[in-house]
């Protein structure tokens, strides 16, 4: 887990998307692909999933696309980082190798602590704050082209 895979990173990549060039209005995932340089086929089944664990929601119809299940500070990168994982494992790959017994009583149990003290950092950083990081960078939203404040 310490190397994300591509997956996992496109996921993390699609929701901040979604986050932050919303602007009240769902995105469609070919906006997604061209902002992200995402590749379809991995971005419409990485939605799906975030979709059905919660994270986001699925708009039908012409104006369709997607957008966040709950606030972007109620969405914490681990989150997408469990979700993704639940998909790429399906087992322990470690647990059936053979090991001597330094590797499994010192190296795999130190392996292990470091991926939880990850995900516990993970945790606290929520898709807010990497929209905050964005905008601080000043990476342009598009956003802002979407806002219509007509009364």
């Amino acid at each position: 887990m310490l190397r994300p895979s591509k997956k996992m990173l496109f996921a993390i990549e699609a929701v901040l998307d979604i986050a932050y060039h919303a602007g009240g209005e769902p995105v469609q995932s070919r906006e997604i692909t061209r902002r992200q340089e995402i590749p379809r086929r991995y971005l419409e089944q990485t939605l799906q999933h975030l979709v059905r664990s919660g994270i986001l929601v699925g708009v039908r119809g012409p104006k369709g696309g997607y957008r966040l299940a709950r606030e972007r500070r109620r969405i914490t990168i681990g989150e997408i980082v469990r979700v993704m994982q639940s998909l790429e494992e399906s087992e322990d790959i470690y647990q059936d190798l053979p090991g001597s017994p330094l590797g499994l009583g010192v190296v795999r149990p130190m392996w292990q602590d470091l991926q939880e003290d990850l995900m516990q950092r993970l945790d606290t950083i929520s898709i807010d704050d990497l929209c905050m990081k964005a905008w601080r960078d000043g990476v342009g939203s598009e956003a802002e082209e979407k806002m219509d404040f007509t009364i």
